[in-house]
């Protein structure tokens, strides 16, 4: 018995379009990093990319559950002395949702170049639209 690993030649990518209106940014963000790597397959291979393309619409309606819409701080430097800036959970999601899925599913995957090609299949959109109708996705119910 021969152990199998998935290759670039083998691996088969599907397409999910997923609604994050009233979902819980931290659960929507595990099972969407799940799907990025490729967990939910039974031909997982750690070091391969064998996930699938997620799109995720409404990102502007994701919920969060106590306080952290006042207290969660989002920080971000210039790279200058004094470039140090931040803003709350509230003012991001309102300013750009489609971040605030992005860091909480970065956080999730792992630190090296695999996490970084696997990230760039992630696809958000802060409203219902999405141009990516041409690829056929399938929509996925995540558990909430």
């Amino acid at each position: 018995m021969r152990t199998y690993m998935a290759n670039k030649q083998t691996r088969e990518r599907r397409w999910y379009v997923i609604d994050a209106s009233g979902k819980t940014l931290g659960r929507l963000a595990t099972q969407i990093a799940d799907i990025l790597r490729g967990k939910r397959k039974p031909e997982y291979t750690p070091h391969v990319d064998v996930g699938d393309f997620v799109i995720v619409v409404n990102a502007e309606k994701v919920a969060v559950t106590g306080r952290k819409r006042e207290q969660k701080i989002y920080y971000r430097h210039s790279g200058y002395p004094g470039g140090l800036r931040q803003r709350t959970l509230a003012e991001q999601l309102e300013q750009q949702p489609e971040e605030v899925i992005r860091l909480a599913v970065r956080g999730m995957l792992p630190r090296n170049r695999l996490a970084r090609q696997q990230l760039r299949k992630l696809k958000i959109y802060r409203g219902p639209e999405h141009p990516h109708e041409a690829q056929r996705p399938e929509p996925l119910e995540v558990e909430a």
